[in-house]
Formats: C-alpha cells, sequence, structure tokens
C-alpha cells in the first residue's frame, strides 16, 4: 500500500544532502562536461541527454559544440547541418527545438541564456527537467531537476507508489535547501545514485548513502517503488521505400518539419497492406503520389528499426525513372549518392546508404568518420 502524503512528509529531508553529496563527491560518474561553466554547453548536454544514455550523447556533444560553439553560431546554422550532426541521436525534434530556442535568445536576450527556470521554460523544447538543470548548475539557482533516476530515488525515499511531478519536484527541493552553495550537485546526485544504486532491479542498498532513511527499504517495498509502468509489445508496421535512380542522381524527399523524423531527408515510401506486394504498392504510390513512372526492380535490403511506440519493418527496392516530373510544392531533390553523406537521413537509412549507395571514398568524407 502507498504512503500517505503526510506520513512521509519528512522524508526528504535538507540534511540528506550532505550525506548524498559526501558520496557524490567520491563516486560521480566521469563526463565530459561535468564542472562545465558554459551555459549553452549545459544546454546541448541537457538536450542530449533526454531520453539518451551519458555514454551515448558524450562524442555527438563534443561535435557539436566545436560545430556551434555559441548561440549565435547555432542560431545561424542551417537546418540540414543541424540535423545532420544529430543523427543517430534520435528524438530529432529536439535539435530542431535547440536551434529555435538559440534563435529566440539571440533576438529576446541578446545571446545570453535566461538565468531562471520561468525563463529558460519560455524556449522551444525546453521542459521543468531541463529548465531545472540549467538553472542550478549553470546559474547556482535552487532548482530541482529530475529525471527517470532521481524519480526514482525520491519514490523510494518517501515510498510513493505514483508520485507526482509536483511532489517528486517538492522532494527535491526540500534536498537543496541543505546545500545551497551546490544545487546543481545535488541534482547531478540524485541522478547518479539512481543510476549506479538505486537502480530498478536489484538496488545496491548497502551501498546507498540515504538507506537508512529510505521508507520503502524500511517498509519491503522497494521492488514496487515507483510502481512499473505497464507497456504492451509495440505493434509491427510494414512498408516500402525506393531509392530511385535517374541518370545516376537518386531521389531523396524532405520530410515535414513536424512529426516523427521531422526535417529529415528520405527515400519515397508507402505503407503496405496485408496482401500488397511491395513492387505494386511502390510503383502506385510513385505514380499517383508524384506524377512518376518508375520500373521497381528486385528488394535491396530489409531494414528493421524500432521507435517508441512501434517497430519499422522497411523493404527497400531498387527503381529506374522512366518518365514524369516531380510537383514543385513537394521538398525534394536529385542527389548523387556523395551528396547523401551531407544531408541528415533517420539512422536506418544511414546504414543503407553507407553499404550500398556510398564508395568508400563517401564515407571516409562524411561528418564525424
Amino acid at each position: 500500500m502507498a504512503s500517505s502524503p503526510k506520513r512521509c512528509a519528512e522524508a526528504a529531508r535538507p540534511a540528506d544532502a550532505v550525506a548524498l553529496l559526501a558520496w557524490f563527491d567520491g563516486r560521480r560518474r566521469e563526463v565530459p562536461w561535468r564542472g562545465e561553466r558554459d551555459p549553452y554547453a549545459i544546454l546541448v548536454a541537457e538536450v542530449m541527454a533526454q531520453q539518451t544514455r551519458l555514454e551515448t550523447a558524450v562524442p555527438f556533444h563534443r561535435r557539436f559544440i566545436d560545430r556551434f560553439p555559441d548561440l549565435h553560431a547555432l542560431a545561424k546554422a542551417d537546418e540540414d547541418e543541424v540535423l545532420r550532426l544529430w543523427e543517430g541521436l534520435g528524438y530529432y525534434a529536439r535539435a530542431r527545438n535547440l536551434r529555435r530556442a538559440a534563435r529566440r535568445v539571440v533576438a529576446e536576450y541578446g545571446g545570453r541564456l535566461p538565468e531562471t527556470a520561468a525563463e529558460l521554460r519560455r524556449l522551444p523544447g525546453v521542459g521543468p527537467y531541463t529548465a531545472g538543470a540549467v538553472a542550478s548548475l549553470a546559474f547556482g539557482q535552487l532548482e530541482p531537476a529530475v529525471d527517470g533516476n532521481a524519480r526514482r530515488v525520491l519514490a523510494r525515499l518517501a515510498d510513493l507508489e505514483t508520485p507526482t511531478p509536483s511532489r517528486l519536484a517538492s522532494d527535491a527541493r526540500n534536498l537543496l535547501t541543505g546545500a545551497p552553495g551546490r544545487p546543481g550537485a545535488v541534482n547531478q546526485a540524485l541522478m547518479d545514485l539512481g543510476s549506479q544504486v538505486c537502480t530498478p532491479r536489484r538496488p545496491r542498498c548497502g551501498e546507498c548513502p540515504l538507506s537508512t532513511r529510505c521508507l520503502a527499504r524500511r517498509r519491503g517495498t522497494i521492488a514496487r517503488r515507483p510502481a512499473p509502468r505497464r507497456r504492451g509489445r509495440s505493434p509491427e508496421r510494414l512498408e516500402a521505400a525506393a531509392v530511385v535512380d535517374r541518370e545516376g542522381r537518386l531521389l531523396v524527399l524532405r520530410r515535414p518539419s513536424v512529426g516523427l523524423l521531422g526535417g529529415l531527408w528520405d527515400f519515397p515510401s508507402v505503407a503496405l497492406g496485408p496482401t500488397t506486394t511491395s513492387e505494386t504498392a511502390l510503383s502506385k504510390g510513385l505514380r499517383e503520389g508524384f506524377g512518376l513512372d518508375c520500373q521497381v526492380g528486385v528488394q535491396m535490403r530489409v531494414l528493421r528499426h524500432t521507435f517508441s511506440h512501434f517497430r519499422l519493418r522497411l523493404a527497400v527496392h531498387r527503381a529506374s525513372w522512366l518518365s514524369g516530373e516531380m510537383p514543385t510544392e513537394v521538398v525534394h531533390r536529385w542527389a548523387r549518392p556523395a551528396e547523401l553523406s551531407r544531408l541528415a537521413f533517420p539512422i536506418y537509412h544511414r546504414r543503407l546508404i553507407d553499404r550500398e549507395l556510398s564508395s568508400p571514398r563517401d564515407r571516409r568524407d562524411k561528418p564525424g568518420a
């Protein structure tokens, strides 16, 4: 049974911050941007770390800052280049919003990030966690930053089955008052504790600096705190794509800026029904959707990719252009294979491009190679 708020109101005490920081100072994860003082670099790191492992984000952060060293550089950047540097990190709306945020900061704040969480939240793509992280790390504000790891620590500490965001923020803020000079470190310590010690399965309670204060441990409810989120098996989506060749140039389309994989380049594709062959569906889709008459050839490869809410199975075919012109309102280009390395594609298409469509020299010259 979940504890009532009244019974666990003192679960997160300011004094706990002292023990938490003592543990953190001796056991913190080594991440390149830890200790960073530049608010912009901190913002980029925190946006990249959303829904992404820190270890995965590290090389992306280095390349991104090297290319766009400040908000002014990012604000002036071409969206294609921003997305290309983000390619492989996923959740591309983060990259588009980061560029939009840079433009707003340059226009409204003279290129300097606002210092309060309330103002930071006015920026595109900046939610409570990111605003709290930047405000605490870059500006020393007593603002909580509760990610999934910190949520688990706080829920177990207070024995909360289904903790509300407001309750978690309140408990985290209470901790911050115990170390007013190091709010960013307290936030990082909570996250590190959740990722290294207070893990979802087999938590190492003997190593936890807060174990004697943990209500869930005392009551034997650790495995059920917080209550696991039930997820069913994601459905599979069947599609087919055509690599259309026109005298050595390949047809690529720009996806709408809003929605799944927004702003990335893609090969024309169609959804497949239970009985429709991919060749037939692609021929019809190219003709009816774009006015192109193409000869669709044999299947090159089947690509699979897992998104957050579905699994994609994509049959890719070569195709030859015979006649017809693309509508002017469709953002597209006929690109030479060597140009594909400079355009941002979904990561599953990048594997196809590198292995099937690019020459060895193209692969060596691509960004990050």
